[in-house]
């Protein structure tokens, strides 16, 4: 069922979408060679708790950590390690949720780890618009699919590929909510866009195949080829003044 929030409530998930982002930017901070993964998550915990608020991913499901850290082609969900040491040319994904007086904000971000190749640059940069497009499509009266096609065809036109085991969600009170948000799809098909819908969109894009394997821990998801995969995301509001941005730092 999709749940359709107030502008009250929509203020209120604002606060927690801001510590959201601002703990995605502390952890872009720490992104540089010779930290470990789990170094950045402690801090993204300490920040997220600081504000009094509590990691949305940690413990959920049974997820060990407080970020989902993810480098080169792991897609999404790798677990923070303090076994895996970042080096120069590292891309990785960051993806962090907050929950704060009763709502959830949830993001992602692509970071360079010093000095990345032409080829890990222009990943990022396609998975990055292609993000742009999709919210661009957010709008009220569309459909689903219209965010979906966006996304799919921009970066699709580019030679790149999207993942289809993984989609963007509703969000709010719950971390996932429903509708599913694909980043593929057909303009004009699925749920009907509505003001005060709480959606993340967040395109998961594979330099070359879109399919992806879950290893033995059950999280990490893996590029079947091995190339690289970036992933942003970020939760907006559809109003009827267009979308709205809800996880930006500041």
């Amino acid at each position: 069922m999709v749940i359709v929030k107030t502008a009250r409530e929509i203020s209120k998930m604002m606060d927690a979408c801001r510590i959201s982002a601002n703990a995605l930017r502390v952890a872009g901070e720490y992104v540089k060679p010779g930290i470990t993964t789990w170094e950045i998550d402690e801090k993204v915990r300490e920040y997220i708790e600081k504000q009094g608020a509590t990691p949305s991913f940690l413990g959920y499901g049974g997820f060990p950590a407080s970020a989902c850290i993810s480098v080169n082609d792991v897609v999404i969900h790798g677990i923070p390690s303090k076994e895996q040491i970042l080096k120069e040319g590292d891309i990785v994904s960051v993806d962090v949720g907050a929950f704060y007086e009763g709502f959830h904000g949830d993001n992602a971000y692509t970071f360079a780890c010093g000095k990345v190749s032409e080829k890990a640059q222009k990943l990022m940069d396609t998975t990055r618009i292609g993000l742009e497009k999709g919210i661009e499509a957010a709008l009220a009266g569309n459909r689903v699919g219209d965010i979906g096609n966006a996304v799919q065809t921009y970066v699709e036109a580019r030679s790149y590929s999207v993942v289809r085991d993984f989609v963007g969600h509703g969000v709010g009170a719950k971390l996932h909510e429903d509708p599913s948000i694909p980043n593929f799809g057909k303009s004009g098909h699925g749920i009907r866009l509505l003001p005060g819908m709480t959606i993340a969109i967040e395109p998961m894009v594979c330099e070359g195949s879109y399919e992806v394997d879950v290893l033995d821990d059950e999280w990490t998801t893996v590029t079947v080829d091995g190339k690289l995969a970036a992933h942003y995301e970020n939760t907006i509001a559809v109003t009827k003044d267009g979308p709205k941005i809800l996880t930006i730092a500041g």
